[in-house]
């Protein structure tokens, strides 16, 4: 019986252990996480025609290297018809090319049924099209593919409804060269393409997609582009676009995503804006425009990207928390004069500008502190949600703070009751 003492707080001390850790275990399990990623999307193949593949195009696959089984048009990289005795190439991606891929007009004349044709991460040098592959195309696509490529080249796709280049050096003297023609287009992208002179002054009445980001394109934009009421999405952002934003802007009805962002645009966000009821994306950052920031963006109820950074705003931010935690990407840093009230906002926000004292101007930092003061100014406002984020790790502390002093206890109980026994 003279061991039993010991037994006892060796069973104690294990007990206590682990509940120690299965509470911070639990309190790890209910600390908030990124959200589970969901399962990827599955995509159905077309059915595959009863009717093999014309003979022709089999070879004509074959000279560009792309693997051809007993049915190629079971492959992902193509989509066939239904005809008979033959079925035929509607749609092609040539993707990942060789260095040893070469295009050849006997190929490509047997692919002259292609509505569809795409190149992806293929720089093979291009040569000119067959008029029945030109006249019958309808998708054109070419990422990072085909080096040495001109505006001409691309003019002469003219019945394309959907034109996309990007990653593409373009020898051209502006995006008109290319979409002079294009009569039936209704989604452009010429986008990372070295393009200058300027935005093109006509445009097809139907286009419901223009990027024409990451170019040299200069000047003024023109009011000709605020006329496509059928415009879902306008990226001009990463050019040299100057002057202002043109005060018929509020004209496109349909738009949703205005991407103006790194231009040298000034001037003030025009009241015409507030007429967009669909805008979901509205970036104007990294520009020079100034005025005040417009009441009605807070109106703007289907807003959830909103990028105001870097420009000359100034006067009091009006914005409150519960509408910043709507937005689902938030940037105003950078506009020295612009400051938030902290009666509504709180004394701590971190939004990139500093609070506003009762004249409406920013309450700048004394001069003697250090670099620490400009946590004021930080580039972000996720301490809007800090109690979520550190309520897991306070369990964890806690838990084992917990279990630590029991095990103290325990040992001062066992040495007083050792020395009783004696």
């Amino acid at each position: 019986m003279a061991h039993v003492p010991f037994i006892i707080p060796i069973f104690l001390l294990t007990t206590i252990v682990l509940s120690a850790a299965a509470t911070a275990t639990a309190a790890v399990a209910v600390s908030p996480a990124s959200s589970p990623r969901s399962a990827p999307p599955q995509f159905r193949s077309p059915p595959s025609p009863s009717s093999p593949l014309d003979p022709k195009q089999v070879l004509a696959l074959h000279s560009l290297n792309i693997p051809t089984s007993k049915n190629p048009c079971t492959s992902p990289a193509t989509v066939c018809d239904a005809s008979s005795p033959y079925s035929h190439l509607v749609s092609l991606s040539i993707a990942n090319c060789s260095d040893d891929v070469a295009l050849s007009v006997t190929a490509l004349k047997s692919l002259s049924t292609l509505k569809s044709l795409a190149f992806i991460n293929c720089p093979v040098s291009p040569i000119r099209f067959p008029p029945e592959l030109t006249s019958n195309l309808r998708s054109f696509t070419c990422i990072n593919s085909l080096v040495k490529l001109t505006g001409v080249w691309l003019s002469r796709l003219q019945n394309v409804t959907e034109l996309t280049v990007a990653g593409v050096s373009v020898n051209a003297s502006g995006p008109s060269i290319i979409l002079g023609g294009m009569n039936l287009l209704r989604s452009v992208t010429l986008s990372r393409c070295e393009l200058g002179g300027s935005v093109p002054r006509h445009w097809h009445p139907n286009l419901t997609f223009i990027d024409l980001s990451n170019n040299r394109l200069e000047g003024k934009i023109p009011s000709a582009v605020t006329r496509l009421e059928s415009l879902v999405h306008l990226n001009l952002s990463a050019n040299s676009l100057n002057d202002s934003i043109p005060n018929t802007i509020g004209d496109l009805i349909s738009l949703q995503n205005l991407s103006l962002a790194s231009n040298t645009l000034s001037g003030p966000i025009p009241d015409s804006l507030a007429a967009l009821p669909e805008l979901t994306h509205l970036d104007l950052g990294s520009n020079q425009l100034d005025g005040t920031i417009p009441n009605f963006l807070k109106d703007m109820k289907k807003l959830r990207h909103l990028n105001l950074e870097k420009n000359n705003f100034h006067g009091v931010l009006p914005f409150n928390s519960s509408y910043i935690r709507n937005l689902e990407f938030f940037k105003v840093g950078g506009n020295s004069n612009l400051c938030y009230n902290r009666t509504i906002l709180g004394p701590k926000v971190k939004l990139g500008i500093y609070p506003c004292d009762k004249h409406g101007k920013p309450i700048l930092p004394p001069a003697s502190k250090d670099s620490s003061s400009d946590d004021s100014v930080d580039d972000d406002y996720s301490n809007l949600e800090q109690p979520k984020r550190h309520s897991g790790p306070s369990k964890v502390v806690l838990g084992v703070a917990i279990g630590l002093s029991s095990i103290v206890l325990l040992i001062v109980f066992l040495v007083c009751l050792s020395k009783c026994c004696r």
